[in-house]
């Protein structure tokens, strides 16, 4: 089935001049519920096909990043688009608050252990990002890393998070030299969706497991979060590490834009099935024989 949009409208290459303002939280044009299951389904199918070939071919790896606020719909969007694939060839990783061995070491270190082997789909449920994002909210975290150069929260200058930025961008380059492909999904929601979602968590009994009163707390913290988002796209945005703005308000949207671009995505590394050596067809010749003998 046709797209009907238009996968450039949600892709961030050169942050230099991004405002998130300019992305809206809903697709302009409505399309129908129905319509964006069958898109989805399709794109599927064809990720399903081509997360095959990737393990095959064992030389590249596929790395996608989600950030969010909270209810924005990353684990209902990771569900749906990757349904279905082989999960020897697929890890996610959650992360959750960085625990004491974690704190130990740099911020990279915790999500540098997670990336995907060759051959394989690494999804990272919450990312490195959110030490630029979070922890630029509540610079007070910091304290908890023992930076030798971080005494207060006063001491997170504009120099120390351009630090960070440069090192996330000389990190992500590196991979994909190494030949992992990235793509890094920020789910775009409006606060007064979020309420709305919250609100939902309350009032019905099977969603009360994931209504968590901090989450509610941090929305006082709302517009700062979209500022430091706002930061760190512009700051990291390249065209080997792309950053994907989805409208997030209608999670059917959100989930049928995610699935089109990964499945684009997977297309464009133009993958390969593996080629025998005479020596490999010579054994298939072989065992053909020796089966047929039987």
């Amino acid at each position: 089935m046709t797209m009907p949009f238009n996968s450039s409208t949600f892709t961030i290459t050169d942050g230099r001049r991004f405002k998130l303002a300019d992305h809206p939280t809903e697709l302009r044009e409505h399309i129908d519920k129905d319509d964006l299951k069958k898109l989805l389904a399709e794109d599927r199918e064809k990720i399903i096909d081509l997360q095959e070939k990737l393990y095959a071919e064992g030389r590249r790896s596929l790395l996608l990043i989600f950030q969010a606020m909270d209810a924005a719909g990353k684990d209902s969007a990771i569900d749906h688009v990757l349904s279905g694939v082989n999960p020897q060839g697929c890890a996610v990783t959650s992360f959750k608050q960085p625990g004491r061995e974690e704190l130990a070491h740099d911020f990279l270190w915790r999500h540098a252990k997670a990336t995907p082997a060759r051959g394989m789909i690494g999804v990272h449920n919450r990312s490195h990002y959110e030490e630029v994002v979070v922890v630029k909210v509540h610079p007070e975290y910091l304290i908890g890393q023992r930076l030798p150069d971080i005494a207060s929260p006063k001491d997170a200058d504009e120099a120390f998070w351009e630090r960070r930025y440069a090192a996330i961008r000389a990190w992500e380059e590196h991979l994909v030299h190494s030949g992992t492909t990235i793509m890094k999904f920020f789910l775009h929601m409006g606060k007064a969706e979020q309420k709305k979602r919250f609100l939902e968590r309350i009032d019905e009994p099977r969603k009360n497991w994931k209504f968590s009163i901090g989450d509610v707390q941090e929305r006082a913290h709302f517009d700062g979060y979209m500022k430091a988002y706002e930061e760190a796209i512009r700051a990291t945005a390249a065209l080997h590490a792309p950053w994907f703005v989805v409208p997030a308000d209608e999670q059917w949207e959100s989930r049928a834009i995610v699935g089109r671009l990964v499945r684009e995505r997977l297309e464009q590394m133009s993958l390969e099935w593996p080629v025998l050596t005479a020596e490999e067809k010579a054994d298939l010749a072989k065992a053909e024989r020796l089966l047929k003998a039987e």
